[in-house]
This record gives structure tokens, sequence and C-alpha cells, in this order.
């Protein structure tokens, strides 16, 4: 059938076309093509269309649009169409409101007889079977066999001025002759100016032909027509070179996947969506945060963000991370380089910052507020920490929890490849797994948990115990710092489906970046004055707000401290670098109004004209100050009430060892670094007022030769520290690995 665009008229774009260049249009057949494949395969593709609106999704399908009206009601898996080439090509729709687009319809259906005509005309040919019961507007379906496709059928259909086309070895349909789909995609890009460079065909039958003669990119299904195939056998196939028949956009991928997944393979080959990769870190935070207009990398080279940081930029991951972006308001947004325009998830390569492939899932700040704030700070934070009677149960901020955990599933299923390992981080996102294990069984999953597990006794009080300990049993795999967490772990699941594997992987710290900055800060003030008098010895704390460190505790065992000692008043300091927590987060205001009460009290009390017992800040520092505070500290008190590994004590210990210093590290024994550190640390119990004194008090009595064999043994138990980066990459094989491996496992736990 001759195009209704002439090549004069193709040719001349106009100037307003260039507009066009930044479009992109997937013309799509449905059964076999759009329909076809699995329903993971389906919901990539959905998922992967959902993420780039920029792609205009446009019908071209020998149904009429009634039935596709049914399809789009009852299968969530289709897209929504903003154009639809219906009735193999001689009706064209508008898919917003479902009006029929007159001004290309009518030039689609010249010289129409009407259906009644041509089926009294064909009534003499008595193996063409009328499709009753299926809506067709102009066009007239039959089905017919193979062998009685006649030459004499066909001359008789252009008798009536019509035109035909026959597919998948049943299908005759008699159209206007300027019908087809090819004639109705040409029509609609040059009304909207589609260069066809812009555009990707997918189809897998005869009728789809006309398609793929415009000079667009095509995709042919696996399980395409025979015929097809043969037809457009010699014609470009992608993305490799073209043959000497292509034109310059006349390129056919041919991928050995049906239906959606083909069509996905075209669409990542094009570069049209990001491909799908083998490896997902699942967290809810990014490796960087959006500040002052511009990316601003983490403070500190420890902990999660850079350990995975580093995993990436060592061992050339071919992964992605998906992570939450709180959308707010108030603050300028990431300029279209960064972020979609549209403010969806895209996959944002950030080399020149990062170097991290990141996948962002948009929140509103609202949502975050009830997810992070109330489900995750209120509800499971105090369980976590073995606090449960702090808990605080909202059945709003639950509904987010699992909003937001769906959504974070969805995200993540669609950055995922076939058979994925996915590796997710922390209680946050507790009901990904179950999500995950039901829409991708082909998926590895692993969790890694950086805080402590609660007993089985504490969990079980959680509201949602049963809903969590159920996603929780989908997993392949969880680790953990400490085998003590491993085992509540096991015993919290224990009668569950299915028991994942659990593993032991104390994390490290980065010890030559500590090493290297330590060496290069400015020496810390001398012991003595210019007097000879003794300058105070300075006991040092560094975390984050937060009931669970205990730093109320601190400070009334240091007001003990001086009351039952008061020799001591001038001769040592506390400094307590105590940063806030993300705004929003109330659970922690009352310990912050009781910490900044006791500290003024204390203070108040014993300062005199030139010392102050307690120096406070709370506020963030930058990596180096903070080392400049571990340099010029006697003690560091670590005091958690719970922590899943606590490495600012391994950051004290790295830096007082490259420096040749000898300071002393008190330690909590419910910290995670305990089960690494304590046979060397001083151990001490915060939840006994008179212990935490104590071992204060043995700590500033230690000797200068004690001091130092104490650190000596200490830096020498930190040697046995991986690396950041080897820590990821053994998780990563860990999650692998298939649960018949036993090799290197002591009671289902790994340790490295």
């Amino acid at each position: 059938m001759a195009s209704l665009v002439s090549d004069e008229q193709a040719s001349q774009e106009p100037p307003t076309a260039r507009v066009g260049r930044g479009v992109k249009v997937l013309v799509t057949d449905l059964d076999g093509t759009l329909l076809g494949g699995d329903s993971t395969d389906r919901r990539r593709l959905r998922q992967a269309l959902d993420r780039h609106p920029e792609v205009t999704v446009v019908f071209a399908t020998g149904r009429s649009l009634p039935s596709i009206e049914r399809i789009l009601r009852h299968d969530p898996l289709v897209p929504s169409p903003r154009w639809i080439i219906a009735d193999v090509g001689a009706s064209v729709i508008d898919g917003t409101d479902r009006s029929h687009v007159d001004i290309l319809q009518n030039q689609l259906r010249q010289g129409w007889p009407g259906q009644q005509r041509v089926r009294e005309h064909l009534s003499r040919f008595p193996d063409l079977v009328y499709q009753d019961g299926v809506a067709q507007e102009g066009r007239c379906s039959f089905f017919l066999r193979p062998e009685q496709l006649s030459e004499e059928l066909t001359d008789a259909v252009r008798e009536l001025g019509c035109g035909w086309t026959y597919s998948a070895d049943r299908y005759f349909d008699v159209l206007p002759a300027p019908a087809s789909k090819g004639n109705a995609l040409a029509l609609l890009a040059h009304k909207h100016q589609w260069p066809m460079d812009s555009i990707l065909v997918a189809g897998d039958s005869l009728n789809d032909l006309s398609l793929f003669q415009l000079g667009a990119h095509g995709v042919i299904m696996s399980n395409a027509e025979p015929a097809l195939r043969e037809q457009l056998r010699d014609h470009g196939t992608g993305p490799g070179p073209r043959t000497s028949t292509s034109t310059s956009t006349d390129t056919i991928h041919r991928p050995d996947r049906p239906g959606a997944a083909g069509i996905l393979s075209a669409l990542e080959n094009l570069g049209w969506t990001e491909r799908p990769r083998p490896v997902v870190i699942g967290y809810h935070r990014p490796p960087v945060r959006w500040a002052d207009g511009q990316w601003q990398q983490p403070l500190s080279p420890n902990g999660v963000l850079p350990a995975l940081q580093g995993m990436f930029s060592t061992d050339s991951l071919d992964a992605v991370w998906a992570t939450a972006l709180v959308e707010d308001d108030a603050a300028p947004r990431p300029d279209a380089g960064h972020l979609h325009q549209a403010g969806l998830p895209q996959e944002t390569g950030l080399p020149h910052e990062t170097g991290l492939p990141l996948a962002f899932l948009p929140v509103a700040s609202a949502e975050w507020t009830e997810y992070f704030h109330r489900a995750c700070k209120e509800t499971l934070w105090p369980a976590l920490m073995s606090q449960p009677d702090r808990m605080r149960d909202s059945a709003s901020a639950w509904r987010r929890y699992e909003t937001f955990n769906a959504r974070f599933a969805d995200h993540i299923s669609a950055h995922a490849a076939r058979g994925a390992t996915v590796w997710l981080h922390d209680y946050n996102l507790w009901l990904v797994p179950g999500i995950l294990h039901a829409a991708r069984p082909d998926l590895h999953l692993g969790l890694f948990h950086h805080t402590p597990f609660p007993p089985p006794d504490t969990f079980a009080r959680i509201p949602a115990a049963e809903q969590l300990r159920h996603s929780l049993a989908c997993l392949d795999w969880a680790g953990f710092h400490t085998a003590t967490f491993a085992d509540h772990f096991r015993q919290a699941l224990a009668g569950a489906r299915r028991t994942p594997r659990t593993g032991v992987h104390p994390l490290g710290i980065d010890r030559r970046a500590v090493e290297e900055l330590a060496r290069t800060r400015i020496t810390p003030a001398p012991r003595h004055d210019h007097h000879r008098r003794c300058r105070p010895a300075l006991i040092l704390s560094v975390e984050r707000l937060d009931y669970a460190k205990a730093p109320l505790q601190k400070v009334r065992a240091f007001a003990t401290l001086l009351t039952e000692t008061p020799e001591l008043r001038g001769q040592l300091a506390f400094r307590l670098v105590c940063p806030p927590p993300e705004p929003g987060i109330r659970v922690h205001d009352t310990t912050r109004a009781a910490l900044e009460r006791a500290i003024t009290a204390l203070n108040r009390r014993w300062r005199t004209e030139n010392w102050k017992p307690v120096d406070y800040i709370p506020r963030s520092l930058s990596f180096a100050e903070v080392v400049d505070h571990y340099l010029a500290a006697d003690v560091f008190w670590v005091t958690s009430l719970q922590d899943g590994m606590n490495l600012t004590a391994k950051e004290f210990i790295a830096a007082h060892a490259a420096t040749g210093r000898s300071g002393v590290l008190v330690l909590s024994r419910h910290a995670g670094a305990a089960s690494q550190l304590g046979t060397a640390a001083l151990l001490t119990d915060p939840n006994s007022p008179k212990d935490l004194v104590n071992t204060l008090r043995r700590a500033l009595a230690m000797t200068p030769q004690e001091r130092s064999a104490h650190l000596t043994r200490l830096a020498t138990l930190l040697d046995e520290d991986q690396s950041p980066a080897r820590w990821a990459r053994q998780i990563i094989t860990a999650i692998r690995r298939p649960a018949s491996v036993s090799a290197g496992t002591e009671e289902g736990i790994m340790h490295y």
C-alpha cells in the first residue's frame, strides 16, 4: 500500500521539527509483542516506560478500540498509550480521551465501501469466515486457512478498490486502500514532526511489515512469523554495523527473547532506557546529598556509604545503587543533568562527584516523615536498640512504611536484570524481600543489618512482627556484624517456612585514609603549659544524638566522678561531639533537652575561671576536625546501649597508632566492636552507672606504659579488619552462593 506522506513531504522538516529531536516514540503491536512474554518481563518493561515518560507509547494493532480498552482496564502491566493505531491501520485514536483523530483517519479510509458491501462482494468465497463478535471499524476481518489464500480472492478485493493483509496463517483483513499500520504511523509522525530516527517499531506478524518499511528503528520478536522475518531478512541488524541495504535509521533489532523482553532489549540498546544490572544495591539513602546547589560527599570516609562507594570505584562493579531522594519543596532541586526533568527516578551517573550510577526514587517530604521519622525511628528503632518500651505504634505511619517498601521493591525490580543479585541494607527495607520474592523469584536477595538485631522476645513486641518475619524469611542471605545478632535473627525466624543463610561480616574502616590524614594534622597542644602545670586530661565521645548512645548517662557518670573525687576538678575535661539527627526526628527531643540541662547544671557547679568540665559540640564536623579531636584525646569513651559496630572506636585506634600516641579506649560491651576489640579495650556497661564511673576511673589511672601496651593490643586486633571494599565483595559473593554450598560455615554462620 502506497504511503500517504510523499517523499517530498517527508524530506521537508519544518523549523519546529527540531523540537522532535528530543522525542522518543515506541510504536508497538499488542498480541505477541507488548503483551508477549512472562509477567516479570512485562512488569520490567512497564516500569522502564514509567521511568521514562519522554518515550511516547503508540499502540499499532489489529484490535478495535473496545478490545483495547478492555485490556487497559484489566491488565495493570499494559502502559497507557498516547496514541492508538487500531483496526490494522484504519483507525487513529487519541489515547488520552479515546477520541478519533478524524483529520488522519479520513485519509486512511478514503474509498472504503463499507463492511456490508465487502461481505456481499466476497460471499462467493465460502472459505472466508467472517469474525463475528469482533468490533471492526473501517475494515472487514475474516479467518482464512493458508491454502485458501488465492489470487482470485485478492483480485476480488482489488476490484472493490481495497487492500488486504494476511497474517499469522489465519487472519485475512480487507482494508481501505490507503490503510495500513505503516501509513497511519507516517501520518502521525508527520503531524507531530517525529523524525524516523526517534521512532522504534515493534511487531511480530506480517500486518506489521508496513511499520518496518518506514526507515525507523525496529525490533522483531523472537517468536515472529517466519514470513515477516523473511521479508526483513536483508534489513540492517542493530546494534551492530548496518548492511548496504539499510537506510540511516533502518536498524532492526532481533533479540532472542520474546515479547516485552525483546522490546526492552531494543530500548536499552538504543540508549532510550537504562539497561538492567546484574547487581542492585538497595539502600534508603544515597551516598551523596544535594546541598547548596551541588552534590556533596559524606563527611567521613567510613561507614556503609563510603564502603559501598569504594566497592564501586575499585571493582568497576556492574551495578546500580537504588535509593530514595526526598523532594523538599523548600529546597532547590538538582538540575536535569542529575535527575529526570519530570522528577521521576532515573539512573544518574555522577562520574565527577562519585563515580556511581544512581537510580533515584523520588519521595515526597510528607511521605518520608511518616515512613522514616515515624515508622522507622519511633516504631522499629526502639526494638533494635532493645528499648521496646519506647516504641510508638502509628497505623498511618506503618501504612507509609508499607507503601515506601512496595515502591522501593518495584524500583529495584525495574533495575535488576534477570537472575540479579540484590543487596539490601538495614531495617528500613524489611518488607522489600517479601515483595521482591513474590514478584521476582529469579533474584538473589540479601540484606545486611548495620544495626543490632534484637532478641526474639523483643522482636516479637513489634506490632507488625509477623508481617516482618514473613518478609525476612524470603531472603536468601542475611548478614550481621556479630554472631550474637545472627543468632537473634535465626531465633526470631524459628518456625518460618524457609530460613535464610546467615553470615557474620564485621565492617572495618578505611584505615589507610585515617592514618594518612592523622599524620598530616596539626600536633595537639603539649601536655604542660609554660609553667609546667598539667593540662586537663581529655575524655572524648563522638556520636550522633541518640538515646541509644547513652550521652546522658555519660554526663551523669562524669558528674559522679567529680563528686566522688573533687580533687580532679580542673584536671580533666569531657568533650562530647554530638551532632543532631536529621531534622524532623522527634524521638530524640527528650534526650536532647535532658542532656543539655545536665551539661548546664554540671558546668555551673564545677567550672572555674579557666576551666569548663564539659565541652559540648552539638554540630557536625568535617572528618579532619574529628581526627584532630581523636589525636587530642586521652580517653575515647563509647557507651552505646546497643550498637551494630561503632566505627569511631576503630578510627580512634587507627589515628593514635599512626601518630605514636597511646590513648585509652573505653568501650561498651553492647557495641558490635566489642566482639572484635573486647579483649584489649576497657569494657563498660552503660546500664550500670557505677560501672561507667569505675571503668572511666580505671582508664584515667593507667600509667603511660599501660596505655602504650593497651593501644598496641588494640591496633593489633584492628589488623584483622577487612578493607571496606573487600568486605562488600565478600558479601555479594555470599548472597550469590547456592544454598547447598556449606563450605566455611558453622551452624549456618559464615566467617571471613
